[in-house]
Parts: structure tokens; sequence; C-alpha cells
């Protein structure tokens, strides 16, 4: 294979390529404020305990926020919520004017209207190249009968309509 920054390109050609949900990861910083940003790099990990994964860039703005938390809620966005997801993958403040959201019980910010939310508290950071995965163990969850969102070559949308259709 040619030089790195051409592995670079091939490897972000294939990964635009593979479809993937979007989620909104939350959480309240030191001073009491929400955060968030938009991910895709979710997973689950594990049924013995809960445990799912996400993984943050080192260099994106809410970072150490995300660092220094002890819990973070994945907001799984429903179809109809592409607007969420640009939202929170800018870099601008205000984020959480911008949708409907409520605090948890469990002081965790929840987007309204997502097909999922996902509590969970910090099981493990493991750092990994110019990104930190986070696992987290999942301790309370909410589920409404709502078509993910999806992105795709680098584009965000629902399922075709032949993929859910019976």
């Amino acid at each position: 294979m040619g030089n790195y920054t051409e592995k670079i390109n091939l490897f972000k050609e294939a990964m635009s390529n593979y479809p993937t949900g979007v989620n909104v990861v939350t959480s309240i910083d030191e001073n009491d404020k929400p955060i968030g940003l938009t991910v895709n790099s979710f997973a689950s990990v594990s049924l013995d305990p809960l445990l799912i994964s996400w993984s943050i860039d080192n260099t994106v703005s809410t970072f150490d926020k995300f660092m220094k938390t002890d819990q973070f809620a994945v907001n799984i966005l429903a179809h109809n919520q592409a607007d969420i997801a640009s939202i929170f993958a800018g870099s601008e403040e205000g984020r959480f004017a911008k949708c409907d959201w409520d605090l948890s019980e469990q002081r965790l910010p929840l987007i309204s209207d997502v097909m999922a939310s996902l509590q969970c508290k910090v099981f493990k950071r493991i750092e990994a190249g110019d990104h930190v995965i986070l696992i987290g163990e999942v301790f309370n969850i909410s589920v409404q009968d709502e078509a993910p969102l999806l992105y795709h070559k680098r584009k965000l949308g629902a399922f075709p309509r032949s993929f859910h259709e019976e």
C-alpha cells in the first residue's frame, strides 16, 4: 500500500461506507452545565454486566469534561432527528437550547423523543490512539418504538422503507 496519507484516505472511505447508528452522548460538567456531542462509535460490549462503549476524539472541545465525569447518557437518535445530530456535531455553544431535553433523576441530560436512552456510570476508560474509549455500565434504559437514525457515506438518514416494511 502507498503512503500513510493514502492509507488514511482509504480507511475513511471504507468506514464511511459502513452504516452505523447515530447517538448524542450527554453528561453534566463540573460547573453543573450540560455537555454533549454526536458519536457513531457506539457498541454493546457485555450482557453481564450490561456494558456499552463509545469513543471520543482527544481534540474535541468537550474531551476534558468527559474525562472528569463519572456518568453519561447515550441518546440513540430516532430517524427524524438528523437536525439534533448536526447540532451536537458542531462546536458552537448553546447546543441544548436548540433541542428539547430534560434532566433525569440521576441528573443526566436526556434528549426528548429519541429511539432509546441508556444512562451509564463510567466502568473504564481506555486510551486508544487519538481517542479514548469509554465503557459504561448501564443502570437505566428507556426505549421508544422508533426507527433509528443512520450515518452512511457522510450522510444522515432513516432506513430505506423496504428494510422496515413487513
